[in-house]
């Protein structure tokens, strides 16, 4: 679940970055006018980011009423009223901006995720994130990832050891950047990039947790799997596409990352209208 602080802390910020010093337009609206706005999906997709909107109407009033119909991770198709919000006119119309490009985004990642999860639904593997995710918004992608039923990788450069290739060449070698991750944090993940069979090797008998297969043929994921015998978890990763991402599962590794289920992801269509 999403911390509340974080959401109030992001929704904030966007705020500002919106309103500056004041929202000229709402502005014309008489004070007092009361509506009710509904918003509805455009076209299918994964519900997500219902506390952002929640938080970006409470931050503007909190005598606004938002009555929910969806929520996180529902299936959406065309037409599905997802939310209504009543109360005054001129911060609803301040939100709705706000509000939407939240929703929007969210439920974008979530629908991506979701296409590539149902292709290897039949699978054993887990599709995973990387940090390749919108400044500042980073724990609500990996959220939206979760809706959309993928997993996440570690959350920053914090939770987890990822040592690629010139962390090893600054250490020396696989071995040294290891034991040396060991040595300074035991029990932390310890995860190896390697782009060789000879690596995989190295890292294999250096006791890392997870073996990141990078830009590795189907082949060669093949003979990896192999010669791993089950001692190190696997994870692809590297130009994955719709195209080979089957054909990557079926290999026999652990996990896939993609770094498109948060990168470049098309915002879902969704709509305002808003009646006296």
């Amino acid at each position: 679940m999403l911390d509340p602080a974080y959401v109030q802390s992001v929704v904030a910020a966007a705020l500002a970055e919106d309103i500056g010093s004041g929202d000229v337009t709402a502005g014309l609206v008489p004070e007092g006018t009361h509506v009710t706005a509904q918003v509805i999906s455009r076209e299918p997709g994964v519900l997500c980011g219902t506390d952002f909107v929640d938080a970006v109407f409470q931050a503007l009033d909190n005598s606004l009423e938002v009555v929910w119909h969806k929520r996180d991770g529902d299936v959406l198709v065309d037409n599905d009223l997802l939310f209504t919000v009543a109360g005054c006119a001129r911060h609803i119309l301040t939100g709705e901006r706000t509000a939407l490009n939240f929703l929007q985004l969210l439920s974008g990642t979530a629908t991506r995720c979701q296409r590539y999860a149902k292709q290897v639904a039949d699978t054993s593997v887990k599709l995973l994130d990387t940090r390749k995710t919108i400044p500042g918004l980073r724990l609500a992608q990996k959220y939206a990832v979760r809706c959309g039923g993928c997993y996440n990788h570690r959350i920053g450069l914090y939770d987890a050891f990822l040592i690629k290739e010139n962390h090893i060449e600054a250490c020396g070698t696989i071995a040294a950047a290891v034991a040396e991750a060991r040595r300074q944090a035991p029990g932390k993940p310890v995860e190896v990039e390697v782009e060789s069979l000879e690596e995989l090797t190295q890292a294999i008998a250096a006791d890392a947790d997870r073996i990141m297969l990078d830009n590795f043929s189907v082949s060669m994921m093949r003979e990896a799997v192999q010669l791993n015998l089950g001692r190190a978890e696997l994870e692809a990763s590297g130009n994955v596409t719709d195209d080979n991402l089957r054909s990557i599962a079926a290999t026999g590794v652990d996990y896939i990352s993609i770094g498109a289920l948060t990168k470049g992801v098309e915002p879902l269509d969704l709509s305002m209208r808003l009646q006296r």
